[in-house]
This record gives C-alpha cells, structure tokens and sequence, in this order.
C-alpha cells in the first residue's frame, strides 16, 4: 500500500459555526472551505496545519453516520484519514490481508476525493479512511 501522509483527522462536532469560530480565534487556523456532502448528510469545514487538514463535520442529519457518532460518544475525534495512491489497490490488498471494508470500492467525499473506509473492529479501534485525490498529479 502506498500511503504518503495523514490526509486528515476528522472531528465530529454538534454546531459547525461555533466549532469553526474556536478554530480561527482560539487556535488561530483559517477555514478554507465549507462543504457539504449530501449523501453523507454532513457539513464540513477544512483547516489546513502544516500538509495535514482538520476536517470539523456537522450532521445534517440526525440519523446519518456522524449524528449517530455523537449520540453515542458524543463529539470528539471521529476518524483518521491517510492520503493514499492507487485506492483501489489498496482496497484490494487489505481485504487480502482480512481487513474488514466499510466500502467495498471508493466513492466521492469532501474536497472531490475519492474516499473509503475501514471498519474500527479491523483497525485497532480507529475508524480510518483512505483519500486518493486523482485530480492532482
């Protein structure tokens, strides 16, 4: 597998605006971009530090995957991102080596990245993506 970085590190968070105004006045990062991704049903805004992003996501949706997340556990890390080339591949080689797949073959995410997950009861317990941006060379 041919993994050159964290992409990013997730935060689920219950109110975007207020979790963005932390961000920039406490810690003094800037927001780049807010986005969302509709069939996620979730709303993200991106700091970048150093090449790693911080990906803040907001449910638009009670019942989608980070609504869930926080009325469980509430807010907090969600998940670990690695930017990788060749996510096919790298799907492939994983499920070889028994690695459980939240998604089977890639699908678009934030930022038009082609994403996929891995299921925390394979992973250690950290729910972790892998990000191929194919528009960037």
């Amino acid at each position: 597998m041919n993994l050159s970085h964290i992409e990013h590190i997730g935060i689920a968070v219950k109110n975007l605006d207020e979790s963005i105004e932390y961000y920039q006045d406490v810690l003094g990062l800037k927001c780049y971009a807010i986005e969302e991704v509709k069939d996620q049903k979730v709303k993200t805004a991106f700091f970048m530090l150093g090449e790693t992003k911080i990906e803040l996501l907001e449910s638009t949706d009670p019942e989608g995957p980070i609504g869930k997340f926080i009325e469980k556990k509430g807010e907090g890390v969600h998940h670990l991102a690695f930017a990788v080339k060749g996510i096919e591949k790298a799907l492939g080689e994983l499920k070889d080596k028994g690695v459980r797949l939240i998604d089977e073959t890639p699908r678009k995410g934030a930022e038009g990245l082609d994403i996929a997950f891995l299921h925390p009861k394979s992973t250690k317990g950290v729910l972790t993506e892998l990000c191929e941006n194919k528009n960037k060379s």
